[in-house]
């Protein structure tokens, strides 16, 4: 059973951001959203190349956006908003071939989905994440109905997220073998983790990320 790629969302502090760092996550997402209380502002601490530097934006101006990718040189970006597949092949032109920065667009979930809202974005965008729908854009702390994934219908992979924290480790393995059964398993690509390792908001607690990580690791490693 292959490794899930394990993203941290909502790094704000740098001194956390370097704890973080040193597990080794393979994905840290910094939120620019105003109305969001781990929205990031200042510069980011020097951490491992390896560890792809996420912006995560809502409804964003596109130049607002490549202004931040360029100052912080953001190997992915997160559309967490209204964000339609106009604006991601837009996007996607402004980068250029010369910025192989990847696309994840959020899709928010609660106790039925439409996937039929996923095509218009197939073959443009790199990987989906499903979230729960909530108050918030984000960080909400609940999960969302996961068996409607069981059914998932596309052919680009996804990072599973919403209230993700150790007790959840058991249903992610469930749906993984469910998914290998068919021969899907590739297509969940990943664990978003964030409010569930919270001391406040935008403060992640290091120690209990390493447990997550590592027993991660133990359910998804053969």
């Amino acid at each position: 059973m292959k490794a899930l790629k394990l993203k941290i969302c909502g790094m704000k502090q740098p001194q956390n951001i370097l704890d973080v760092a040193a597990l080794n996550p393979d994905y840290l997402g910094f939120i620019f959203y105003e109305r969001s209380p781990r929205n990031f502002s200042g510069e980011i601490p020097d951490i491992d190349p390896r560890i792809k530097k996420t912006g995560v934006f809502v409804d964003e101006e596109i130049d607002f956006v490549l202004e931040k990718v360029e100052k912080y040189k953001f190997r992915a970006i997160q559309l967490h908003g209204e964000e339609s597949a106009e604006y991601c092949i837009k996007l996607r032109s402004e980068l250029g071939k010369k910025n192989p920065v990847e696309l994840i667009k959020v899709f928010s979930v609660k106790e039925s989905f439409n996937f039929e809202g996923l095509k218009a974005y197939e073959g443009i965008v790199d990987f989906f994440l499903f979230d729960t729908k909530g108050k918030n854009k984000g960080g909400n702390g609940i999960t969302f109905n996961w068996e409607l994934l069981k059914e998932y219908p596309s052919s680009t992979p996804f990072f599973l997220s919403g209230g993700i924290g150790q007790d959840e480790l058991n249903r992610i393995e469930e749906l993984y073998t469910y998914l290998e059964k068919s021969d899907r398993s590739h297509l969940l690509y990943g664990v978003d983790v964030n409010s569930k390792f919270e001391m406040e908001a935008g403060l992640k607690d290091a120690k209990a990320l390493k447990k997550f990580k590592d027993n991660l690791g133990l359910k998804t490693q053969a």
